[in-house]
């Protein structure tokens, strides 16, 4: 059964250089849930997601997992509880979609230990999940970028991790993919109880699929909370009534 793990940003301050792009953000993950963080371009999404996954260290606050920081765990041992799929990913030259796929199981391997039964099904049950099997024998930079997408995603399912941040993952996907990954994901989440946060540009689609919405703007949190419901259509005006005198003779 999945453990919830409690996932809380306390801050949080970032930048490049001499930028910054997000400060003072405060932000608790709901466990077990799926959270879609929105906003406009170079409002700081990504860059916070790459904090989270500890590759961008703070220039203040801190990211905590299960109450600990995450800059100060051991890289390895983050990575069994949480998977991080960045917005432009770039695969080794001439690596398989099966061996990318196998990359996942990285972060469960011991110093000395073998490839598992459990390896096996973890990797062939991403790839059956996102309909990338028949691609398993093609090098990753022979694909379109709809394909590579999706394979990207199976690498990061093959993770098995408990906590799933995804930067974009609809990116170069046509809308009737773009609606399969996302049932994918909300799958995991209604089956696994694994914690999906997903940064998306298209709000119709995050209002669609997460259990809560995380808005930034300008580097600052600027709502959070569920989506609400679709108003209800207007009412549809009756007909007006005929003249009955229309009819009449003169």
């Amino acid at each position: 059964m999945t453990t919830h793990h409690e996932l809380i940003v306390e801050g949080l301050s970032l930048g490049y250089g001499e930028r910054t792009v997000v400060e003072g953000l405060d932000l608790s993950i709901l466990p077990g849930r799926v959270t879609a963080i929105v906003g406009a371009n170079a409002c700081g999404k990504s860059t916070l997601l790459r904090s989270m996954s500890r590759l961008l260290a703070p220039r203040a606050g801190g990211v905590l997992l299960d109450g600990r920081k995450v800059h100060e765990m051991p890289a390895k041992q983050l990575a069994r509880t949480l998977g991080l799929l960045p917005q432009s990913p770039v695969a080794p030259e001439g690596i398989t979609v099966a061996e990318l796929v196998g990359r996942g199981r990285h972060p469960h391997q011991r110093l000395l230990s073998r490839w598992s039964r459990e390896d096996d099904d973890a990797v062939a049950e991403a790839l059956e999940a996102t309909a990338t099997g028949e691609l398993m024998d093609r090098p990753v930079d022979e694909l379109s970028g709809g394909q590579r997408q999706r394979v990207w995603i199976a690498m990061a399912l093959a993770q098995r991790t408990e906590l799933l941040l995804l930067d974009e993952p609809t990116t170069f996907l046509d809308v009737s993919h773009q609606v399969e990954v996302l049932d994918l994901l909300t799958d995991l989440n209604r089956t696994r109880g694994t914690t999906v946060v997903m940064v998306l540009h298209d709000l119709n689609l995050a209002a669609r699929y997460a259990d809560r919405l995380v808005m930034l703007a300008g580097g600052r949190l600027h709502a959070a909370g569920p989506p609400a419901p679709a108003p209800p259509p207007p009412p549809t005006a009756a007909p007006p009534e005929p003249d009955p005198c229309t009819s009449c003779s003169p």
